[in-house]
């Protein structure tokens, strides 16, 4: 990779894990966050490597954006609204899209030789082909956020058009792991940690997707960067299977050791967990493994593993 690197995002969940990596890996490392969702305890064991720069500001800043990206050669840009249900379709207007063309911008006046970006599978909407490639079409978004991630790829494959600025999208499946503050094995965890004998669940329990483990999709963003040769390319980033949500309680269950667990299912429009839930989801993967990745966990192991590291932490912290 050719460094130094501008990792927008880097002190949330799996930002800091990307900086893990790259630091290990010897790479001078640019950090730029505004702290609003990213956590300083995320990153705070690397405080004082000469290899790290931690810049506190925002990507909706082209000043700061400017700032942060002197003397860089790679972004890494992770920095986004994250939050999937029910967003504010401002809040994502302004965070996802306004500050991914910010961020565009800057490289292109800093002749940035390429750009990788967090996308998510639910630029695909409810894809009628399942396990869905990457060039499915069309792609329907059912959620503000979605459609966010949507906008900003087409921007993306824009500049690498027009302006020669090389550009990969890295669509994400549900990555889970040590420091998420979100999701569904958080909240079943935090959950029932709480109320060991009853737990509430979202939607109908026959929603069905894909769990990845976050040490896989370090791996696969940087294995997507490596082989970049130009252009814009899109990357489906998940396991090899899906599993439903109420497989996901059960193995929740059985990593924390719990037996008879009530379930009670709360609902929600078409059996989703929310308006703008995408029901079933489940990447076809094969593009990004004919690269030589490949995850080392399936959505079972992904998720049982969470479940113990999510018990660690809120452990630590008394919940």
């Amino acid at each position: 990779m050719e460094g130094p690197v501008l990792l927008t995002g880097g002190a949330g969940f799996l930002g800091s894990h990307i900086l893990d990596r790259l630091l290990k890996q010897q790479v001078e490392t640019v950090v730029l966050d505004n702290f609003s969702s990213g956590q300083q305890a995320n990153i705070a064991h690397h405080r004082g490597n000469r290899l790290l720069k931690i810049v506190e500001g925002d990507i909706r800043d082209r000043e700061a954006v400017n700032k942060a990206l002197q003397g860089c050669r790679t972004i890494i840009h992770l920095a986004a609204n994250p939050e999937v249900r029910m967003g504010d379709p401002e809040e994502h207007l302004e965070h996802n899209i306004r500050g991914t063309l910010n961020i565009l911008e800057a490289a292109r006046r800093h002749d940035i030789p390429l750009i990788a970006f967090a996308s998510s599978s639910t630029v695909y909407g409810e894809a009628k082909t399942l396990p869905t490639p990457e060039d499915y079409s069309p792609m329907k978004p059912i959620s503000t956020y979605g459609a966010s991630k949507l906008a900003c790829e087409a921007l993306l494959s824009a500049y690498a058009q027009t302006y020669n600025l090389p550009a990969v999208a890295l669509r994400y499946a549900n990555i889970v792991g040590r420091r998420a503050r979100r999701g569904v094995v958080y909240d079943f965890t935090r959950k029932l940690l709480v109320n060991p004998t009853r737990l509430e669940i979202l939607g109908d329990g026959t929603q069905k997707k894909s769990y990845i483990w976050v040490g896989d999709a370090v791996e696969a963003t940087l294995v997507s960067i490596e082989a970049s040769v130009g252009g814009f390319e899109a990357y489906n980033v998940g396991s090899i299977d899906a599993i439903t949500v109420r497989e996901v309680a059960d193995t929740v269950c059985e990593a924390l050791n719990l037996k008879g667990v009530e379930y009670v299912f709360m609902g929600g429009p078409g059996g989703r967990g929310w308006p703008g839930d995408v029901k079933f989801m489940h990447l076809d993967i094969s593009k990004l493994m004919t690269l030589g990745w490949r995850p080392r966990h399936n959505s079972r192991e992904a998720v049982a593993m969470a479940a113990r590291e999510v018990k660690n932490e809120l452990s630590k912290v008394g919940r």
